[in-house]
């Protein structure tokens, strides 16, 4: 309790929050004052068995009020609120209102997610945004049996909601059903309480690295489809140019044409085939990121074109484009820190070496000696029970997403040897 009293202030002793205005973008201070108006936080989502969809709320500011309207800044809705409660580890208690300080669960929301801004109807505030990263690394899971289909359909919706950097998606070429993470350990966890708390049963296939593509260089292609059917025909020409972005900037698409050579409605059509194409690169089908594409110039018809036509000249100017691009292949990269005791350290660095490993730093922390180093996820399998075996079991590791990076030559020749480039 001296410990709590020296490390963790109350709310009184540290400034006020500060978020924006969402109309006028201006900033905006809470004060950790009862009186003041709302503004709390959404940090974390959960299902509960008898409850329902509980959103865990922090206030800054302002009182809530079991049962009364509040305004979700971030998804601009207002929304009642169903019942408050306090939450004690395992049990829970109804209260009537919570205030500036408390930390609560509340229930009856909607439509609601991690990092949203709850607040005041009447003074809205936006406070800090959280940045999720992408997920990096997959498995594929099917349901045992028929009955476990429906079910395991609800607990992985169940399990997103709660968690943000967990995603699932169907597989456009396998049909497979992908769940995505942050890492080994955390699909593991997952797909446990798939099996203890939503009793599913399911096959996990083996985890798989979720690699990215991007451009090398700058690249033009000129389109034109045309194709005659019974009635009106379909037609579409498309000048594009890509090049490669900023790393992080994902898609930044421009439109370049003069005169109305594409009409408005067609320039989408472009933009939603550009944006199709994307989702599989041409170098190993993976998706592409950090692309920045001008439409230059192009024609149209007065009968056949429509935006459906453009949608497709899109999507094919786009791949004919990255063709020439020289396209790169781009790696998840995690921070790895290991804790060792000093006598293995030649073993974990020559280790860390055969896994592409770079180490960057070490420092001494009494007799323990801690490794930062950057490290490919695909060369990170395996590696918590390698590190046991390397230290006796006396070392111990943590990673997380830094970056992706150009993927070197043999690991982009065994994607493009597989899809015959």
């Amino acid at each position: 309790l001296d410990a709590v009293i020296d490390f963790l202030p109350s709310p009184l002793e540290v400034a006020a929050v500060e978020g924006i205005d969402p109309e006028t973008e201006e900033a905006i201070e809470r004060p950790p004052d009862p009186e003041a108006p709302l503004a709390a936080l959404a940090f974390k989502i959960q299902t509960d068995p008898y409850l329902g969809k509980l959103a865990w709320l922090r206030i800054y500011s302002g009182t809530l009020a079991a049962g009364g309207y509040v305004l979700n800044a971030t998804r601009e809705k207002k929304q009642r609120l169903g019942r408050l409660h306090r939450m004690h580890s395992n049990k829970r208690g109804d209260v009537e209102e919570a205030r500036a300080g408390d930390i609560v669960a509340a229930a009856g929301f909607k439509a609601i997610t991690t990092g949203d801004t709850i607040c005041d109807p009447g003074h809205p505030v936006l406070l800090e945004q959280m940045n999720f990263p992408e997920p990096v690394i997959g498995v594929a899971i099917e349901p045992k049996t028929k009955a476990d289909e429906e079910k395991l359909a609800d607990a992985l919706q169940k399990l997103s909601e709660e968690d943000p950097t967990f995603q699932v998606k169907v597989d456009d070429d396998t049909g497979q059903l992908i769940i995505s993470g942050m890492g080994e350990l955390h699909l593991e966890i997952l797909v446990d309480r798939m099996f203890r708390e939503f009793k599913v049963q399911a096959n996990v296939g083996k985890p798989e690295v979720s690699y990215k593509e991007t451009l090398g260089q700058e690249a033009t292609a000129d389109v034109k489809f045309a194709r005659q059917t019974g009635g009106h025909g379909q037609f579409a020409h498309v000048v594009l140019k890509v090049e490669p972005g900023v790393r992080g900037s994902g898609l930044i698409f421009e439109n370049a044409t003069k005169g109305g050579v594409i009409p408005k409605e067609f320039v989408s059509g472009v933009e939603k085939g550009v944006r199709e194409g994307m989702e599989a690169g041409v170098l190993a089908g993976f998706p592409m990121v950090d692309v920045r594409v001008v439409l230059l110039d192009g024609s149209t018809h007065e009968v056949d074109s429509s935006e459906m036509a453009f949608k497709v000249a899109g999507g094919m100017a786009l791949k004919d484009a990255a063709k020439k691009a020289e396209p790169v292949l781009l790696e998840p990269i995690m921070d790895v820190e290991i804790r060792t005791p000093p006598e293995y350290m030649g073993d974990v660095n020559a280790d860390l070496n055969s896994r592409r490993g770079q180490v960057g730093g070490m420092v001494a922390q009494g007799d323990i000696r801690v490794l930062a180093a950057s490290v490919p996820l695909a060369e990170m399998f395996g590696y918590a029970t390698q590190l046991r075996s390397l230290t006796q079991g006396r070392a111990v590791y943590s990673m997380e997403f830094a970056r992706f990076e150009p993927a070197p030559k043999q690991v982009v020749e065994r994607f493009t040897k597989a899809v015959g480039w």
